[in-house]
C-alpha cells in the first residue's frame, strides 16, 4: 500500500484515538481545551506513522500502535508546548497557528504540556500488550522522552546557542533532540511486532540516519523556506546565531549531508525486507518535503 493511502486510512483513526484520551479526563476545561489545542494543531504525524508503518511491515495487528502512536504524538506535542515559551525559543507561530502560550497564557501552556507528557505514560500502562511488552515500552520511551534523549538534546541546543558547535557535537545535539523520539516510534513498532535482534538493530540504524535526515531537512528548510509555507517563523536559526547544518555545511553540504543519511538509511531497511515500502516512503517524504 502506497504511504498517501495508508495515512489516509490510518491517521484518522489514530487521531480520533488520541483526542479521546484527553476528552474523556475529568480535568479543568481550561487544561483540556489548551491540550487539544495543541494536539489538533495538525502537524505531519511522522512519529506515530513509523509505529504503525513498521506493524505493517511485519504483517502485525495496529492496534496496539495507536495508543503507543498516541503517547508518542502526546509527549512530541507537549515538547513543542515548551519549546516555543519565552524563556526557551519565545515564538508566536505553531503549524501555521498561534503558539499555545499566546493563546491560553504561559501558565497554562506549561501545566497543558506537563499533562500531555504525565498522561503519555499513563497511555503507555493501558495499552493491551502483554507485561514484558509493556515493561520495555516504558523504558524506551522514559530513555527516548527524558533527560537521556529529548530533554538531554534541548539542553545541549540551549547551550550550544551562540557558539560554534563541530558537526559531531551538532549531531549530539539533534540524535538526541530531535532523533530520540522518531527512533522511539521505529522501536516501538518493533518491539510490538517481535522483531528479531538483527532486525531491531538495522531498523535501529535506519532510525539514526533519518533522525538526521529530519533535522537537516529542518534547518535547511528554515533557510530556503517562508513561513507562510512552514506554519512558524522562518530564519530563525539565522537570526538567533545557533549552529545548522547549513551554517557549518553551507547550504549545498547540509544538501549533501541530507542525501547522505537518507541513502544510508534506506540501505538499513534493505536488510530488513526489499518490501519496506512503507517505511522508504516516509524516508522519500522526509528529505523532500516543504515545511
Amino acid at each position: 500500500m502506497a504511504l498517501r493511502e495508508f495515512m489516509a486510512q490510518q491517521l484518522p483513526i489514530f487521531e480520533q484515538k488520541m483526542y479521546e484520551q484527553v476528552e474523556k479526563l475529568t480535568i479543568p476545561k481550561n487544561l483540556k481545551a489548551s491540550m487539544l489545542y495543541s494536539l489538533k494543531a495538525g502537524g505531519k504525524r511522522i512519529r506515530p506513522l513509523f509505529v504503525l508503518a513498521v506493524l505493517d511491515l511485519f504483517k502485525k495487528p495496529l492496534a496496539p500502535g495507536y495508543d503507543v502512536g498516541a503517547a508518542l504524538e502526546m509527549t512530541h506535542t507537549y515538547s513543542l508546548i515548551h519549546d516555543d515559551l519565552p524563556s526557551m525559543d519565545d515564538d508566536d507561530l505553531r503549524r501555521g497557528k498561534p503558539t499555545n502560550h499566546i493563546v491560553f497564557g504561559e501558565a497554562l501552556a506549561v501545566l497543558a504540556g506537563d499533562a500531555l507528557n504525565t498522561l503519555s505514560f499513563g497511555v503507555l500502562v493501558n495499552t493491551e500488550v502483554t507485561a514484558e511488552k509493556k515493561v520495555e515500552l516504558i523504558q524506551l520511551f522514559h530513555q527516548a522522552s527524558g533527560a537521556e534523549g529529548m530533554v538531554g538534546g534541548q539542553v545541549l541546543d540551549i547551550e550550544g546557542e551562540e557558539k560554534q558547535l563541530t558537526l559531531a557535537e551538532l549531531e549530539e545535539v539533534h540524535v538526541n533532540k530531535t532523533g530520540a523520539l522518531l527512533r522511539f516510534g521505529i522501536e516501538a513498532g518493533a518491539v510490538l511486532a517481535d522483531a528479531t535482534a538483527e532486525e531491531r538493530a538495522a531498523l535501529n540504524e535506519y532510525a539514526y540516519h533519518i533522525g538526521l535526515a529530519f533535522q537537516i531537512k529542518d534547518d535547511i528548510l528554515d533557510v530556503e523556506g517562508t513561513s507562510e509555507e512552514l506554519g512558524k517563523t522562518a530564519g530563525k536559526d539565522e537570526a538567533s546565531d545557533k549552529s545548522t547544518y547549513p551554517a557549518l555545511l553551507t547550504l549545498e553540504g547540509a544538501h549533501e549531508k541530507l542525501q547522505e543519511h537518507y541513502n544510508l538509511a534506506v540501505a538499513a531497511l534493505e536488510t530488513v525486507s526489499k518490501e519496506a515500502t512503507l517505511l522508504k516512503e516516509i524516508a522519500h517524504y522526509i528529505v523532500h518535503r516543504n515545511k
